[in-house]
Protein backbone atom coordinates (compact mmCIF):
# COMPACT_ATOMS: atom_id res chain seq x y z
CA UNK A 1 0.00 0.00 0.00
CA UNK A 2 1.34 3.25 -0.58
CA UNK A 3 1.01 5.80 1.81
CA UNK A 4 1.62 9.71 1.74
CA UNK A 5 3.98 10.78 4.76
CA UNK A 6 3.29 14.24 6.57
CA UNK A 7 5.42 17.04 4.42
CA UNK A 8 5.25 19.82 7.45
CA UNK A 9 4.82 17.68 10.95
CA UNK A 10 7.17 19.63 13.31
CA UNK A 11 6.75 23.03 11.08
CA UNK A 12 3.08 24.01 10.39
CA UNK A 13 1.42 21.91 13.16
CA UNK A 14 3.04 19.77 15.78
CA UNK A 15 4.30 16.39 15.40
CA UNK A 16 3.95 14.69 18.30
CA UNK A 17 0.32 13.49 17.99
CA UNK A 18 -0.44 14.21 21.83
CA UNK A 19 0.95 17.54 21.26
CA UNK A 20 -1.37 18.06 17.94
CA UNK A 21 -4.22 16.37 19.00
CA UNK A 22 -4.00 18.93 22.57
CA UNK A 23 -3.60 21.92 20.03
CA UNK A 24 -6.28 20.89 17.80
CA UNK A 25 -8.76 20.72 20.58
CA UNK A 26 -7.77 23.74 22.34
CA UNK A 27 -8.49 25.47 18.88
CA UNK A 28 -11.88 23.99 18.36
CA UNK A 29 -12.93 24.75 22.28
CA UNK A 30 -12.44 28.45 21.78
CA UNK A 31 -14.34 28.73 18.38
CA UNK A 32 -17.76 30.81 18.25
CA UNK A 33 -20.47 28.55 18.04
CA UNK A 34 -22.50 29.22 14.98
CA UNK A 35 -26.69 27.81 14.71
CA UNK A 36 -27.66 26.53 11.91
CA UNK A 37 -28.45 22.97 9.74
CA UNK A 38 -25.17 21.39 8.77
CA UNK A 39 -23.15 22.29 6.15
CA UNK A 40 -22.19 20.85 2.99
CA UNK A 41 -18.95 22.21 2.35
CA UNK A 42 -16.84 24.18 4.10
CA UNK A 43 -13.41 27.10 3.74
CA UNK A 44 -10.83 26.64 5.61
CA UNK A 45 -7.08 28.51 5.66
CA UNK A 46 -3.75 26.31 5.68
CA UNK A 47 -0.92 28.29 6.83
CA UNK A 48 0.54 27.20 9.94
CA UNK A 49 -1.79 26.57 13.18
CA UNK A 50 -0.03 29.77 15.19
CA UNK A 51 -1.09 32.03 12.60
CA UNK A 52 -4.41 30.45 10.63
CA UNK A 53 -5.50 27.73 13.12
CA UNK A 54 -8.02 29.67 15.22
CA UNK A 55 -9.84 30.52 11.70
CA UNK A 56 -9.74 26.83 10.49
CA UNK A 57 -11.43 26.12 14.02
CA UNK A 58 -14.30 28.34 13.43
CA UNK A 59 -15.01 25.95 10.07
CA UNK A 60 -14.19 22.71 11.73
CA UNK A 61 -16.29 23.59 15.05
CA UNK A 62 -19.59 23.31 12.52
CA UNK A 63 -18.17 19.50 12.24
CA UNK A 64 -17.61 18.41 15.91
CA UNK A 65 -19.30 14.87 16.58
CA UNK A 66 -19.97 14.45 12.81
CA UNK A 67 -20.47 10.82 11.24
CA UNK A 68 -19.31 11.82 8.20
CA UNK A 69 -17.53 9.23 6.04
CA UNK A 70 -16.12 10.86 3.05
CA UNK A 71 -14.07 14.15 2.83
CA UNK A 72 -12.76 15.63 -0.68
CA UNK A 73 -10.13 18.69 0.25
CA UNK A 74 -9.11 21.30 -2.68
CA UNK A 75 -6.64 23.10 -2.60
CA UNK A 76 -3.74 24.94 -4.37
CA UNK A 77 -0.54 23.59 -5.46
CA UNK A 78 2.25 26.10 -4.31
CA UNK A 79 5.32 23.75 -4.95
CA UNK A 80 4.50 22.24 -8.41
CA UNK A 81 2.55 24.20 -11.74
CA UNK A 82 -0.39 22.60 -12.10
CA UNK A 83 -2.98 23.32 -15.06
CA UNK A 84 -6.41 21.81 -14.01
CA UNK A 85 -6.95 19.73 -11.38
CA UNK A 86 -4.84 16.69 -10.23
CA UNK A 87 -5.52 13.55 -7.57
CA UNK A 88 -3.06 11.49 -5.55
CA UNK A 89 -2.58 8.30 -6.68
CA UNK A 90 -1.82 6.96 -3.16
CA UNK A 91 -4.09 4.83 -1.17
CA UNK A 92 -3.66 6.40 1.92
CA UNK A 93 -2.19 9.87 3.71
CA UNK A 94 -0.88 10.41 6.67
CA UNK A 95 -0.81 12.82 9.45
CA UNK A 96 0.43 12.14 12.98
CA UNK A 97 -2.63 11.49 14.45
CA UNK A 98 -2.57 7.92 11.65
CA UNK A 99 -3.51 7.12 8.80
CA UNK A 100 -6.59 8.28 6.32
CA UNK A 101 -7.33 5.89 3.29
CA UNK A 102 -7.88 8.04 0.18
CA UNK A 103 -11.49 7.50 -1.33
CA UNK A 104 -10.41 5.09 -4.32
CA UNK A 105 -13.98 4.94 -5.23
CA UNK A 106 -14.54 9.43 -5.43
CA UNK A 107 -10.87 9.39 -7.44
CA UNK A 108 -12.57 7.09 -9.92
CA UNK A 109 -15.46 9.37 -10.36
CA UNK A 110 -14.15 12.81 -10.95
CA UNK A 111 -12.17 11.37 -14.01
CA UNK A 112 -9.16 13.77 -12.72
CA UNK A 113 -5.28 12.30 -13.52
CA UNK A 114 -3.76 10.40 -10.36
CA UNK A 115 -0.30 12.48 -9.84
CA UNK A 116 1.81 12.23 -6.63
CA UNK A 117 3.91 15.15 -7.67
CA UNK A 118 1.93 18.09 -6.46
CA UNK A 119 0.97 17.09 -3.54
CA UNK A 120 4.37 15.36 -2.08
CA UNK A 121 5.52 19.01 -0.60
CA UNK A 122 2.17 20.55 -0.77
CA UNK A 123 1.13 21.96 2.94
CA UNK A 124 -2.36 23.37 1.87
CA UNK A 125 -3.99 19.63 1.95
CA UNK A 126 -2.53 18.23 4.75
CA UNK A 127 -2.51 20.54 7.54
CA UNK A 128 -6.73 20.49 7.06
CA UNK A 129 -6.22 16.21 8.23
CA UNK A 130 -5.43 16.44 11.62
CA UNK A 131 -8.91 18.63 12.15
CA UNK A 132 -10.56 15.95 10.03
CA UNK A 133 -8.95 13.46 12.66
CA UNK A 134 -10.17 15.72 15.53
CA UNK A 135 -13.82 16.38 15.15
CA UNK A 136 -14.93 13.39 12.72
CA UNK A 137 -16.66 10.63 15.09
CA UNK A 138 -15.22 7.24 13.44
CA UNK A 139 -13.31 6.64 10.31
CA UNK A 140 -13.41 8.76 7.00
CA UNK A 141 -12.01 8.28 3.85
CA UNK A 142 -10.52 11.39 2.00
CA UNK A 143 -9.85 12.90 -1.75
CA UNK A 144 -7.23 15.32 -1.91
CA UNK A 145 -7.30 17.51 -5.15
CA UNK A 146 -5.04 19.76 -6.24
CA UNK A 147 -6.34 22.98 -8.09
CA UNK A 148 -4.10 24.76 -10.85
CA UNK A 149 -5.11 27.63 -13.18
CA UNK A 150 -8.51 26.98 -14.93
CA UNK A 151 -12.23 28.23 -14.61
CA UNK A 152 -14.46 28.01 -12.11
CA UNK A 153 -16.70 26.19 -14.52
CA UNK A 154 -13.68 23.30 -14.79
CA UNK A 155 -13.65 22.98 -10.83
CA UNK A 156 -17.47 23.20 -10.56
CA UNK A 157 -18.04 20.59 -12.67
CA UNK A 158 -15.43 18.55 -10.39
CA UNK A 159 -17.19 18.82 -7.52
CA UNK A 160 -20.24 17.94 -9.14
CA UNK A 161 -18.78 14.83 -10.38
CA UNK A 162 -18.11 13.86 -6.97
CA UNK A 163 -20.86 11.45 -5.17
CA UNK A 164 -23.76 12.75 -3.52
CA UNK A 165 -22.51 12.12 0.14
CA UNK A 166 -18.79 13.84 -0.48
CA UNK A 167 -18.62 16.84 1.99
CA UNK A 168 -16.15 19.83 0.23
CA UNK A 169 -13.75 21.74 1.96
CA UNK A 170 -11.53 24.51 -0.10
CA UNK A 171 -8.21 25.22 1.38
CA UNK A 172 -6.96 28.87 0.73
CA UNK A 173 -5.73 31.35 2.51
CA UNK A 174 -6.77 35.30 1.08
CA UNK A 175 -4.90 38.52 0.64
CA UNK A 176 -1.03 38.38 1.22
CA UNK A 177 1.79 40.73 2.50
CA UNK A 178 -0.18 44.01 2.87
CA UNK A 179 -0.47 45.54 5.80
CA UNK A 180 -2.70 45.00 8.20
CA UNK A 181 -5.82 47.65 7.64
CA UNK A 182 -5.51 47.37 3.66
CA UNK A 183 -5.59 43.27 4.15
CA UNK A 184 -8.55 43.81 6.22
CA UNK A 185 -10.61 45.91 3.38
CA UNK A 186 -9.28 43.60 0.56
CA UNK A 187 -10.60 40.29 2.41
CA UNK A 188 -14.16 41.45 3.16
CA UNK A 189 -14.56 42.12 -0.31
CA UNK A 190 -13.49 38.81 -1.64
CA UNK A 191 -15.24 37.62 1.50
CA UNK A 192 -18.39 39.49 -0.04
CA UNK A 193 -17.75 37.94 -3.39
CA UNK A 194 -18.26 34.64 -1.35
CA UNK A 195 -21.35 35.40 0.08
CA UNK A 196 -22.89 36.73 -3.37
CA UNK A 197 -21.66 33.68 -5.10
CA UNK A 198 -19.73 35.48 -7.95
CA UNK A 199 -16.43 33.34 -8.85
CA UNK A 200 -15.42 36.10 -11.59
CA UNK A 201 -14.69 38.78 -8.50
CA UNK A 202 -12.64 36.71 -7.00
CA UNK A 203 -8.97 36.99 -8.68
CA UNK A 204 -5.61 34.99 -7.61
CA UNK A 205 -4.54 38.43 -5.80
CA UNK A 206 -6.94 37.42 -3.66
CA UNK A 207 -6.71 34.32 -2.40
CA UNK A 208 -4.18 31.92 -2.83
CA UNK A 209 -6.58 28.92 -3.16
CA UNK A 210 -8.39 31.52 -5.93
CA UNK A 211 -9.35 28.41 -8.57
CA UNK A 212 -10.31 26.18 -5.78
CA UNK A 213 -12.33 28.75 -4.17
CA UNK A 214 -13.58 30.16 -7.31
CA UNK A 215 -14.71 26.51 -8.44
CA UNK A 216 -16.68 26.21 -5.34
CA UNK A 217 -18.60 28.95 -5.70
CA UNK A 218 -19.79 28.23 -8.87
CA UNK A 219 -20.72 24.57 -7.48
CA UNK A 220 -22.71 26.28 -4.92
CA UNK A 221 -24.83 29.32 -7.40
CA UNK A 222 -25.52 26.21 -9.64
CA UNK A 223 -26.48 24.41 -6.54
CA UNK A 224 -28.16 27.27 -4.57
CA UNK A 225 -26.69 26.84 -1.85
CA UNK A 226 -26.12 29.28 0.69
CA UNK A 227 -22.84 30.81 2.00
CA UNK A 228 -21.71 31.98 5.40
CA UNK A 229 -18.93 34.18 6.71
CA UNK A 230 -17.76 32.34 10.39
CA UNK A 231 -14.51 34.51 11.14
CA UNK A 232 -12.48 36.85 8.81
CA UNK A 233 -8.91 37.63 10.65
CA UNK A 234 -5.64 38.29 9.63
CA UNK A 235 -2.10 36.95 10.92
CA UNK A 236 -1.82 39.98 13.00
CA UNK A 237 -4.83 39.23 15.00
CA UNK A 238 -3.21 36.00 16.14
CA UNK A 239 0.60 35.60 15.74
CA UNK A 240 2.24 38.09 13.13
CA UNK A 241 3.92 41.30 12.42
CA UNK A 242 0.95 43.93 10.97
CA UNK A 243 3.19 45.50 9.04
CA UNK A 244 2.88 42.48 6.33
CA UNK A 245 0.13 40.14 6.55
CA UNK A 246 -1.76 37.14 5.43
CA UNK A 247 -5.72 37.08 5.57
CA UNK A 248 -7.58 34.01 6.41
CA UNK A 249 -11.07 33.65 6.17
CA UNK A 250 -13.47 30.96 7.37
CA UNK A 251 -16.59 30.10 5.57
CA UNK A 252 -19.68 27.38 5.68
CA UNK A 253 -22.02 26.72 2.89
CA UNK A 254 -25.82 25.11 3.45
CA UNK A 255 -28.49 24.18 1.75
CA UNK A 256 -31.42 26.69 1.74
CA UNK A 257 -33.92 26.65 4.20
Amino acid sequence: MSVRPPAVAGTFYPADPRELAAAVDGMLSTAEAHAGPPPVALVAPHAGYVYSGPIAASAYALLRGSELRRVAILGPAHYVPLRGCAVPAADAWASPLGQVPVDAAAREAVGVPADDGPFEPEHSLEVQLPFLQRVLVGGFSVLPIAVGACPPSDVADVIGLLPPDVFVVVSTDLSHYHDDANAKRLDRRTAQAVLALDPEAIGPEDACGAFALRGLVEHAHRRGLVAELLDLRTSADTAGDPRRVVGYGAFAFREPA
